[in-house]
């Protein structure tokens, strides 16, 4: 399970080093292999272990070509899948369009979602963190059936 945020600094070719606490994890559960795609709904990327990420490949493959809404999911993460493997120094080789998909520079967060990691711009992944405590501060949505149950 990948928990919390990191800052780390994209090098000059792109790639991000993977934090030295999920390194032996990833080595042991994909061997270091990962894929990398765009988020549909957020400026950042996904990063996935191989194995979950075939999980994800597997829920697309049953959607419908026929569909233009459900074809255009598939052309999203498919078509931006990037995949590779972590070097002997935990990094990650990122290609130029997914860097520019998320406007990534030389300061970027790696921030752990469960099964994956978002890569975020570190400006912007600020922005999003104080745009969304705000919205929680102010009550001002709709909460879920899971957030009326959710509690600290």
């Amino acid at each position: 399970m990948f928990r919390g945020s990191n800052a780390i600094s994209l090098d000059i070719k792109g790639r991000v080093t993977i934090p030295t606490r999920y390194r032996q994890s990833l080595l042991d559960d994909c061997q270091g292999h990962l894929v990398c795609t765009i988020d549909t709904q957020q400026p950042c990327l996904l990063l996935y272990p191989l194995p979950e990420w075939e999980e994800i490949e597997l829920k697309l493959s049953r959607l419908s070509s026929m569909n233009p809404h459900e074809r255009r999911m598939q052309r999203m993460l498919l078509g931006n899948a990037s995949e590779g493997d972590m070097d002997k120094n935990g990094r990650f080789l990122l290609n130029a369009p997914l860097r520019q998909h998320a406007k990534l520079d030389k300061q970027i967060m790696l921030v752990g979602q469960f099964n994956k990691f978002e890569i975020w711009d570190a400006d912007v992944w600020q922005q999003q963190l104080n745009l969304d405590v705000a919205t929680e501060q102010e009550g001002n949505f709709e909460l879920t059936e899971r957030l009326q149950d959710f509690s600290l």
